[in-house]
C-alpha cells in the first residue's frame, strides 16, 4: 500500500470495531483499475470472498455511492475502505528483503530486468515472495509498479515491469495480438535434427494430487504455437532459439518434451536421470539448474510507439556447460 500512503485521510473510528476507515484518492497509478482488483492489492492477505462481500455490503463507496465489483476507477475517485484486519494481521507477519537486479532498460513508463534463475517473479504457491515484492521493497517511493508478463522460477532473462498503469495496459494489448517478439535460447538432450520447425500442439493445464500445476499435451487443450530454431549442433545435445508465437504456461518446455527433445535440467518434463547425472558434483559437463533463458524481446514502447529490442546475456553457468560440449563435426 507504499503508492497509497500520501492519499489516505482516515475517519476517527468504525462503529465495529474502533479501527479507521480509509479514503484513497484515486491516482493515475490506479485509473481505469477495477474496484475489486485495486481492493485485492491494498488489502492484500484478504481472502477474495472477503473483499466481494464488502463491495456487495455497501461499505466500499466511491464518490460516496455504491458501485459493483466491475467499476473501473477514474481519476480523482475517493474511495470509502472499510477497516479490514485480516490484511492487517497477515502484513504483519511477512517480511519482503529489498532486492534489486540488473537493469537492461529503465525510463519512466518500464523497467526491464535480467531475472537470474531459482527467483520466482512473484509470491504465492509456497513461495513467500518473489521479484516483484523485493522490488516494491526497494523502491518505496514508487508509486506504481506491475509485472507486464512472466517467468518461470527456474526460467533467467527479460522481465518487463511497468512504472504506470498506462504503459501496463498498452504491453497487455502488445500482448494479447501477438505483437511482442519474445526469444528464448534452449539447450536440449538430442541432436535436434531441423534447422527450423514449428510446433503447434494443444496445451492442457492440470494441478497433481499434491496440488503442483502442471501442462500436458491434449486435444482439448489451448491452442499454442512455438518456433525452434537450432543455433548450434553438439554432440548430444542442441542449442536452440525458440520463438514464442503464443504464452501459454510451460509452453517451451512441453513443446520440446512432446517431439523428444526435453530441456536440460528441467525438472518437471526433462530427462531426470540426465539431469541427476549433469548436476553431480564434479561432473563434465555439468549443469545445475534449467537451460531457458529469455535473451530477447522486441516491443512498441507503450508512450513513444518506438520499437525496443532489449537482450540479456547467457548466464555464465550457461555459457560454461555450452564451453565443455563437442561441436558436431570439430576435430577429435
Amino acid at each position: 500500500m507504499n503508492e497509497l500512503r500520501h492519499q489516505i485521510e482516515t475517519e476517527p473510528r468504525s462503529r465495529a470495531s474502533g479501527l479507521q476507515v480509509a479514503y484513497v484518492t484515486i491516482d493515475e497509478s490506479a485509473e481505469g483499475q477495477r474496484i475489486d482488483n485495486f481492493l485485492l492489492k491494498v488489502a492484500k492477505g484478504v481472502p477474495k470472498s472477503h473483499i466481494y462481500r464488502v463491495l456487495r455490503s455497501g461499505e466500499v463507496r466511491v464518490n460516496k455511492g455504491r458501485i459493483d465489483a466491475t467499476y473501473r476507477l477514474k481519476l480523482g475517485d475517493v474511495v470509502r475502505i472499510p477497516p479490514i484486519r485480516v490484511a492487517e494481521k497477515a502484513a504483519e507477519g511477512t517480511f519482503v528483503p529489498a532486492g534489486e537486479f540488473p537493469v537492461l532498460f529503465e525510463d519512466t513508463h518500464l523497467l526491464v530486468i535480467d531475472k537470474p534463475a531459482g527467483v520466482a517473479v512473484h509470491g504465492g504457491s509456497g513461495v513467500a515472495f518473489g521479484v516483484i515484492e523485493q522490488l516494491r521493497r526497494a523502491r518505496p517511493d514508487a508509486k506504481f509498479l506491475e509485472l507486464v508478463h512472466r517467468l518461470d522460477r527456474e526460467t533467467s532473462g527479460i522481465l518487463v515491469l511497468a512504472k504506470k498503469r498506462s504503459a501496463l495496459v498498452h504491453l497487455h494489448e502488445q500482448i494479447r495480438g501477438s505483437d511482442m517478439d519474445k526469444r528464448y535460447f534452449a539447450c536440449v538432450a538430442g541432436e535436434f535434427p531441423n534447422a527450423r520447425q514449428h510446433v503447434k500442439l494443444p496445451l492442457y493445464k492440470y494441478s497433481t494430487p499434491d496440488g503442483e500445476r502442471r501442462v500436458r499435451v491434449q486435444a482439448d487443450g489451448l491452442a499454442s504455437h512455438t518456433v525452434f530454431n537450432r543455433v548450434k549442433a553438439f554432440e548430444s545435445y542442441t542449442l536452440l532459439e525458440a520463438e514464442l508465437k503464443t504464452g501459454r504456461t510451460h509452453q517451451i518446455r512441453v513443446h520440446l518434451q512432446s517431439t523428444g527433445f526435453p530441456i536440460v535440467g528441467d525438472e518437471k518434463y526433462g530427462d531426470f536421470a540426465l539431469n541427476k547425472a549433469l548436476s553431480r558434483s564434479g561432473a563434465r559437463p555439468g549443469l545445475k539448474r534449467m537451460f531457458l533463458h529469455a535473451h530477447r524481446l522486441t516491443f512498441l514502447h507503450p508512450n513513444t510507439g518506438e520499437p525496443i529490442t532489449v537482450s540479456a546475456p547467457l548466464p555464465p553457468e550457461c555459457v560454461d556447460f555450452l564451453q565443455q560440449l563437442t561441436p558436431i563435426g570439430a576435430p577429435t
